[in-house]
C-alpha cells in the first residue's frame, strides 16, 4: 500500500475540491498550486503530473474504501442482507460526504486515453464487485438469499443499479438524497432475492 505524506494528502484534497467545484477538466497544476498557495515547482516536488495526482487520489480512495468496508462490524446473527445494506450505506454516505470522488471515478471517458487511470478505476470497481459477490455467495450458501439468479449475474444487477443511482445523483448536481435513493433501489433488488 502506498503511503502519502501530509503535503500530498493536502494536494489531493485540494484537487478533489477543485474537481468538485469546476469539474475534472479544470484541474491543472497551475490552478492547483494557486489553490494551496504553492509555486508550481514546489507542487512538482510532490507529484510529477496531474495524472499522478489523479492516480494517487484513486489509490487513496481505494485503500480508504477497502479499510472502511472491512471495518464494518456485524453481529454473528446478522443476515447477509443486513450486511449488504451496511456496505452500500457506507459507500453512499462516503460519496455524499465527498462528491468529488464520484466525479473522478465516473470520469472514465476522460481516462480512456490513459491506461493507468482506467486500470485504477477498474480496480476500484472490481473490489466492490468482490465485496458484493462474496456477500451473495454467502447468502446463497446459508440460504438467506434464493438461488434463482447466479451470484455473478446478481452482483452485476446490484452494482449496475447502484451505479445508475449514483450517476443520476451526480447529474442532478447532488440535489437528490443519494443514501435514501440508493437504499430504495437496494431494497427493491433484495425483495426479489431475500427469503
Amino acid at each position: 500500500m502506498q503511503q502519502f505524506t501530509d503535503r500530498q494528502i493536502e494536494i489531493m484534497e485540494a484537487a478533489t475540491n477543485r474537481i468538485s467545484k469546476f469539474g475534472i477538466q479544470n484541474l491543472t497544476i497551475k490552478t492547483l498550486a494557486e489553490d494551496i498557495g504553492l509555486s508550481e515547482p514546489a507542487l512538482y516536488r510532490h507529484f510529477k503530473s496531474k495524472n499522478e495526482i489523479l492516480l494517487s487520489l484513486l489509490e487513496y480512495f481505494k485503500t480508504e474504501m477497502k479499510n472502511r468496508i472491512q471495518s464494518i462490524s456485524f453481529k454473528s446473527n446478522e443476515t447477509e442482507g443486513v450486511k449488504l445494506r451496511a456496505i452500500f450505506n457506507s459507500q453512499l454516505q462516503t460519496f455524499t460526504d465527498k462528491p468529488a470522488i464520484v466525479s473522478v471515478i465516473f470520469a472514465e471517458s476522460i481516462f480512456h486515453f490513459d491506461d493507468s487511470l482506467s486500470y485504477k478505476v477498474s480496480e476500484i470497481m472490481e473490489m466492490m464487485q468482490e465485496f458484493v459477490k462474496a456477500n451473495i455467495d454467502a447468502g446463497q450458501k446459508n440460504e438467506t438469499y434464493n438461488k434463482l439468479i447466479g451470484s455473478s449475474t446478481l452482483t452485476t444487477i446490484i452494482i449496475g443499479a447502484m451505479r445508475m443511482t449514483v450517476l443520476k445523483w451526480k447529474l442532478s448536481k447532488h440535489k437528490s438524497n443519494l443514501v435514501k435513493d440508493g437504499k430504495t433501489v437496494l431494497e427493491g433488488v433484495l425483495k426479489m432475492v431475500e427469503k
